[in-house]
This record gives C-alpha cells, structure tokens and sequence, in this order.
C-alpha cells in the first residue's frame, strides 16, 4: 500500500534548502528505483491467489528483509508477497511505526464500524480510490520464525492490513471502489497511445 500523505511531513529550513533538495533528489530516485521492482497493474501475478507458507527458513526470512526494505524505499506502508512475484501468503507492514510482518494472515474479527478513505497501492503507481474498511481487525498469523500472533489492528494499520490481505487473494483497490472511481482509475492505468506509432 502507498504512503500517499507522505509528501506533507517534511517541512524545510530555507538553510537546508539546498542539501534537502539533493536528499529529496536522491530519495525520488531510490523510490523510483523501489518500484520498478514493485509488480505493477497488468502483471498476471497481482490476480493470483498466493499459497500458504509452510516451511518456515532463511529463505523466507530473506524474503521478509527483501521486502520490508523494498516497502520503505517505495515510500510505502505494506507490501504483499505477491506484489513481488512471489505466490505466498505473507505480508509486510508498518502498524504504529514498527515493522511487521505476517505469515498466513487470517482475519478473524472485523468491527462493523466502516470508513471511506482515499488508498493507493504500490502496483497501482498515481491512482488514489476511495475504499470502504472495518476500522477495527483482529488478525491471526505467524511471525518469520513461525510463531503464532494475533494482532487488534486500527485505523491506519487496519486499513493496511485490509489491502494487503486482498492483495493475498488476487483482489484489487480498484476491484472495492465505486464504478466512478475505477473508470477513473482504469483510465490512468491504460497504456497511452505513443505520437507517431504506426
């Protein structure tokens, strides 16, 4: 999921002008560099449904590492497995400024209490929905090792953890806005006709 409030937390000292606008430079780049390794809109792998995990190894732990730096370095909020061409069941979050992860995520309470917000996804790059969520989820899964949790997730982590968990099953922001909002939507996302191309 896209951090998109992200560009209004930094305020600058007009001193610092200079050395902040290399840093952001530098960040863009990162970011940008992030995403081309982010699966995007039209890859097939984003409409799979990702497997459960059962061996729990370094390799997996890998995984994790991969993508929690990869999540931060897009300036994003949680990224799916799937959302890295991998089909198992497990994401990476930030819940209250901590990086999480969950193995085998299954939701067990939802509150009946809803809210609309505006979401981005990392795979969907400059498309902001609105999407209705539970403002409250209970979660259950496992950690890298395999130990079991149960996370009361709320908003902004419940909202994350939503959209990575449809993620997880193939499932799209797109697919849970309202028809106006994904025509929208799916007009950005459409490869523009290239000037000249015969």
């Amino acid at each position: 999921m896209a951090d998109h409030d992200h560009e209004h937390e930094h305020d600058h000292d007009h001193d610092n002008d200079h050395e902040s606008a290399d840093g952001d430079v530098e960040r863009e780049a990162r970011r940008l560099v992030a995403l081309s390794r982010v699966r995007q809109y039209g890859d097939g792998v984003l409409r799979m449904k990702a497997r459960e995990v059962e061996i729990f190894d370094d390799d997996l732990e890998r995984l994790i590492e991969r993508m929690t730096t990869l999540m931060h370095e897009a300036n994003g909020v949680g990224l799916a497995a799937n959302q890295v061409g991998v089909l198992s069941r497990l994401f990476v979050f930030v819940d209250a400024g901590e990086n999480r992860v969950l193995v085998n995520p299954v939701i067990t309470k939802l509150s009946s209490d809803r809210e609309i917000d505006d979401e981005g996804c990392l795979s969907l790059r400059d498309v902001l929905v609105p999407v209705e969520r539970a403002t409250r989820v209970t979660i259950e899964g496992f950690d890298a090792s395999g130990e079991r949790l149960e996370l009361e997730l709320e908003l902004p982590s419940a909202r994350v953890a939503q959209h990575e968990l449809d993620h997880l099953d193939g499932v799209l922001i797109i697919d849970r806005t309202d028809d106006e909002s994904r025509r929208a939507a799916l007009a950005k996302l459409r490869p523009q006709p290239v000037l000249g191309a015969r």
